[in-house]
């Protein structure tokens, strides 16, 4: 049992949602989505979501067959209101940054409905690619 006292996670990040982008062997690569520029759609989720969200970049979140790939994650209390990690695929639309924006700005998973258009992104990854990104 270690000595040291742990440290209490800093609540910014939770009071907010998390969309994770990924940007590993497939995703956000030209090869696998050539009529996209990848890192201007980067771009525009952070500046977008600036203040709204917390926007990250990871190297995969093995779901590759599904380039490109972000996941939401609901804010600590869309958590409480029952939202669960939203999974959106083939994220290619220049547009759809804008469409995952008004729906943050809205509250996100457990406080408000997506625009009706994300539902064509939304699928279900599987019960270990989900369970690691979660812990």
């Amino acid at each position: 049992m270690s000595r040291r006292a742990k440290k209490a996670a800093p609540a910014s990040g939770a009071a907010r949602p998390t969309v994770t982008v990924c940007r590993g062997c497939c995703c956000g690569t030209t090869a696998k989505v050539p009529h996209l520029d990848n890192e201007a759609q980067l771009a525009d989720l952070r500046s977008m979501l600036a203040g709204v969200a917390m926007v990250r970049r990871t190297d995969c979140l093995d779901a590759c067959e599904r380039a490109n790939v972000i996941v939401i994650q609901p804010s600590a209390e869309g958590r409480k209101a029952g939202g669960r990690p939203v999974w959106l695929g083939q994220v290619n639309d220049p547009g759809a940054a804008a469409d995952i924006t008004a729906w943050l700005r809205d509250g996100g998973p457990g406080l408000s409905d997506p625009p009706g258009i994300l539902d064509l992104y939304t699928f279900k990854p599987s019960r270990r690619v989900r369970h690691e990104l979660e812990d």
